[in-house]
């Protein structure tokens, strides 16, 4: 895995092998950044089911200002302590919170996010649960995007509540869909 573009671009993350794990290849990820494009550069960023931090780290390259990194695989969060320190980035620009997402998403905080990325893990099928939860929050505004990744085998809805499907790209096993109000 490798930043795309940005001020860390072409650098590589670590990573590691689990079955939790299941890394945004760097295709899905452009695919992903491009059409983030003009919300990310100087964005409050929440990233879901963190994993490595791949998509965290990327978006701090683009330009945003901070990003929330939820994770509670013990393993993924020690790696993305790594890949902080290897580019750099503190504590005030990725903030990592070791939580459970749907517990993090019961409780969420009063931030409103420009944008939220969700990658939930595919062996979970928790994608349309995801979205229900969380358009049960006030962490999205008028100006926000969502992004979810969840498997083509797996259900996920064209609206959630006042979250409707802006666009939705097919990567053989996995859907790519975004959403704002």
């Amino acid at each position: 895995m490798r930043i795309i573009s940005g001020k860390f671009k072409g650098r590589i993350l670590k990573s590691f092998k689990a079955p939790h794990i299941r890394p945004t290849t760097d295709r899905v990820k452009e695919t992903i950044f491009n059409v983030l494009t003009g919300y990310v550069d100087g964005a409050s960023v929440l990233d879901l089911f963190a994993g490595t931090g791949n998509l965290s780290i990327e978006a701090i390259s683009r330009g945003a200002t901070q990003v929330v990194s939820v994770e509670n695989h013990k393993k993924s969060i020690q790696i993305i302590k790594s890949n902080m320190q290897h580019f750099k980035i503190s504590n005030e620009e990725i903030k990592i919170v070791s939580k459970d997402v749907l517990s993090f998403l019961k409780k969420a905080p009063e931030q409103v996010f420009n944008v939220i990325l969700i990658d939930p893990p595919f062996t979970e099928k928790m994608a349309h649960e995801v979205m229900e939860a969380l358009v049960n929050t006030s962490i999205f505004d008028d100006n926000s995007l969502i992004m979810i990744e969840s498997s083509s085998q797996e259900r996920i809805d064209d609206s959630y509540g006042p979250l409707k499907l802006q666009s939705r790209k097919n990567f053989g096993d996995k859907w790519v869909s975004f959403f704002s109000l």
